[in-house]
């Protein structure tokens, strides 16, 4: 018996494993069939693509519900990117968004690199920037729900600010150096309450 264990174990035939690089690029592949399939499939609900190595999407990707890219390493989005629910993007290595998104819902920067925001861009709802390094704002930013801009270096608000809910300035520059009077007077835009 043993005799016949070891001839078993010369004449197996090794596969050798695959490579890193392999199996990241394989699994790339993965993700981009997952997302043709998610358009073929007529764009209906949600996308999840968190804690993936997706490093790009098509160009006028329409989402009919919410797109999922925390932990993700996307670093910039396509043009014409649609969002209909909510865009949550939290801890992932994004640094820009494109001009013309449209996010229906909650737009989630918490925890990225981001440093600046598209002129015209409009959140359906909550626009969160906690923890990110945004120092300004485009001048015609609507948000219709709370803008949260706590624990950034947020140094001065645009003029033309428009947000239907609350705004959030706690650790901030702009929360040691004004009272919330003053910020109210240079945003009147903000229909919620400030807090600082």
């Amino acid at each position: 018996m043993i005799k016949l264990l070891n001839i078993l174990k010369e004449t197996q035939i090794l596969v050798p494993r695959r490579s890193p690089e392999e199996r990241q690029k394989n699994y790339q592949i993965a993700l981009q069939k997952k997302i043709q399939q998610y358009i073929k499939d007529g764009s209906q609900g949600d996308l999840n693509l968190d804690d993936t190595p997706i490093q790009s999407l098509p160009n006028d990707l329409e989402v009919g519900g919410d797109l999922w890219l925390n932990s993700s390493q996307i670093q910039s989005l396509p043009d014409g990117l649609i969002v209909r629910g909510d865009l949550h993007l939290y801890n992932s290595q994004i640094q820009s968004l494109p001009n013309g998104l449209e996010v229906g819902g909650n737009l989630i920067l918490s925890s990225t690199p981001i440093q600046s925001l598209p002129d015209g861009l409009e959140v359906g709802n909550y626009l969160d920037l906690r923890g990110t390094n945004i120092k300004e704002l485009p001048n015609d930013l609507k948000v219709k729900g709370s803008l949260d801009l706590n624990n950034t270096p947020i140094q001065s608000l645009p003029n033309g600010l428009e947000v239907e809910g609350n705004l959030w300035l706690k650790n901030t520059p702009l929360s040691k150096k004004y009272t919330e009077e003053e910020i109210k007077a240079m945003v009147p835009g903000v229909k919620g309450d400030i807090y600082l």
